[in-house]
This record gives C-alpha cells, sequence and structure tokens, in this order.
C-alpha cells in the first residue's frame, strides 16, 4: 500500500477527480452489500427520525461495523457511498449507510427541515447505530458535509462516549462551510448548477409533503447557493442571519484540542471545494491525523488502468494494522 495518492497524469485534474468520484464506474460487477441491505428507521434527538441502510456479514461474524455519512444532497445511494461501502464489506466489516434528514428518500420522516448545523440528532442516530456492532469496534466515514458531521461527533464522543468508537474518518471534510459554499458558487458553474439544481429539488419534495407549512415558490428563483442560504433563515429561527449558522458547524484553529478518538482526515491540496490553508491552519492533536495528498480534488482519489480508489485501501490498511495491533495486545 503506497503512502500517498499518485494518479495516473491525465487524471491529475482536479476537477476530473471531482467529477469521477461520483461516476457508475466505481459501481460495476457484483455487489453484495446491496442484496443484504435492511432498510431502518433510527431515532435520532427530540422525536427525529433518520433513515439507513444496514448490512450485515452472511458467512462470518463481521470484524466490526461502519457508518457511512454522505455529503451535502447525496445519499446512501451516492456512488461513492456505495462503492466505499462495497470495499469494506468484501473485506469482512458490517455496513450502515446513514442518510441525513432530508436526504435519499426520507423527507417524509420529519416535519422540520435540514440544515449543516444538526449535530445533536446525528450524533445520537450515530450512537444508537453502535448497538448493531454486537460488542465488535465501530468506525464512523464521512465524505465533505457529512465529514464535517463526521468531526463533531468525534467531538460529541469525548463528552457522551459511543461504545466501541475507535476511529472516524474524513474524506476531504468542509471545515468552514461559508469558504465551502462560496466555493461552490464561484468554481466551475457545474458545481453550482449541480448543488442547487438538487437542494431546490429538495425543498420542491418537501414542500409537496408539507403544504401547510412551507411555500418556498418565490425563494426558489435564487442564483447562488450562498443567495438561497441566505433566503431560507426565516425557516430557522435559532440562527440570526446565515454567517452564524454557518459557525454553528464551522470547525477551524483548535476545535479539535479535545479529541478523544482517532481522527484521519484525506484531503488534497487541489480540492476545488474546500481551501486546503483550512486545513493547514488546525492545532495539532495527538488523536488527529492528516494525510494530504497532491492531487485527488474533492472526494476523488481515483486511479484508472486498473480502476481503484486509493482512500478505500487507505482506510482498509488503516484498518487492518489496528486489528494486528488489537491482536497482538490481546494475545
Amino acid at each position: 500500500m503506497e503512502g500517498h495518492f499518485i494518479p495516473r497524469p491525465w487524471a491529475r485534474n482536479p476537477h476530473i477527480q471531482t467529477v469521477l468520484g461520483s461516476t457508475k464506474l466505481r459501481l460495476t460487477g457484483i455487489n453484495q452489500l446491496i442484496d443484504t441491505s435492511k432498510e431502518m428507521v433510527i431515532n435520532g434527538a427530540s422525536g427525529t427520525r433518520l433513515l439507513g441502510y444496514y448490512s450485515k456479514q452472511t458467512v462470518m461474524q463481521g470484524r466490526g461495523l461502519v457508518t457511512l455519512i454522505h455529503g451535502w444532497e447525496g445519499s446512501s445511494d451516492s456512488t461513492y457511498i456505495l462503492s466505499t461501502s462495497r470495499y469494506l464489506y468484501e473485506k469482512g466489516y458490517d455496513i450502515f449507510r446513514l442518510n441525513l434528514r432530508d436526504h435519499g428518500n426520507s423527507h417524509y420522516l420529519n416535519e422540520g427541515l435540514f440544515h449543516g448545523a444538526l449535530t445533536e440528532e446525528t450524533f445520537q442516530a450515530v450512537h444508537s447505530i453502535a448497538s448493531l456492532s454486537h460488542g465488535a469496534p465501530y468506525y464512523i466515514i464521512g465524505f465533505s458535509l457529512g465529514g464535517n458531521f463526521a468531526l463533531r461527533i468525534a467531538l460529541e464522543h469525548s463528552r457522551s462516549e459511543i461504545p466501541r468508537l475507535r476511529h472516524v474518518f474524513c474524506i476531504s471534510p468542509a471545515l468552514d462551510p461559508y469558504k465551502a459554499t462560496l466555493s461552490i458558487d464561484t468554481s466551475l458553474p457545474i458545481y453550482r448548477h449541480y448543488f442547487l439544481n438538487k437542494w431546490k429539488r429538495s425543498l420542491k419534495k418537501k414542500q409537496y409533503l408539507f403544504p401547510d407549512r412551507y411555500d418556498f415558490q418565490d425563494i426558489l428563483k435564487e442564483k447562488t447557493c450562498i443567495a438561497l442560504t441566505e433566503a431560507m433563515m426565516p425557516y430557522y429561527p435559532d440562527f440570526n442571519d446565515y454567517r452564524e449558522y454557518f459557525n454553528r458547524y464551522t470547525l477551524l484553529g483548535d476545535s479539535f484540542a479535545n479529541l478523544a478518538v482517532p481522527v484521519t482526515v484525506i484531503a488534497s491540496k487541489d480540492d476545488p471545494i474546500v481551501p486546503v490553508s483550512d486545513y493547514y491552519e488546525l492545532k495539532k492533536n495527538r488523536y488527529f491525523q492528516l494525510l494530504m495528498q497532491n492531487h485527488g480534488g474533492h472526494c476523488g482519489f481515483l486511479n484508472f488502468l486498473p480502476f481503484e480508489c486509493w482512500y478505500e485501501r487507505k482506510i482498509g490498511h488503516i484498518l487492518m494494522q489496528e486489528k494486528s495491533l488489537n491482536d497482538s495486545a490481546g494475545s
């Protein structure tokens, strides 16, 4: 297992890496994970409910349980979630693919709207999912905004322990959501169109399900993610404005001073969404490991001929190393 991601020369463009991260090429072949998936509704905090899919090993006891959290406007069926889930399932791990509120087919479960600062309900859901590990090690992997959620869950773990949580992995996590949203708006137009269209479809679905509570007709005319975020603020009375909202889940500086569980962040210097400076400005912590790569785009890290995902193999390698250390300590 090489220490760094070194893509083929023609695949080093960060936008190629970012776009291909969601390519269906990653899902070719048999995926036994899908055949074993069981739909589950998990209780979060304050009566909220989150939708997920649990895949348990069928011929042996799982080496551990891995919960995966998708990015903004992704879902448990996003390509990168299914690809990473399959890779780890084939390595012998049980898998839980969690949908954040109002993602995937879960809009009907909660009347309230999703926003990025919903730490408590997501933490409670992940805490509940841990019971499915049945005494085996528990791991969390988050992508982009899901990586931000995973980091917050790791921080909450230091105050309210999640049983058997051993490691948290984050792929291209957004540390400053305000900067990330600006990047979406000002980078290639494909990113703005992609996220705006998916967000607006989600809001329309919410309005259809709860017509007496929501009428988004006017705000759906907004042309940027920042403008739509600002227009949404009347629906989020806990925040005075969109900057206060973003600040609620910004993770910079010494945010990780109190970590009590190993966290590995995989990021790239050429990420078109998350500014690389945000990672370098973090205060060091003995539980925090940053694996910064020269290439990889945003949640990419893909190579071709043969087709493979570097971060999947890196996570698998780390898990095997930890298992070997634990086995040696127990012998």
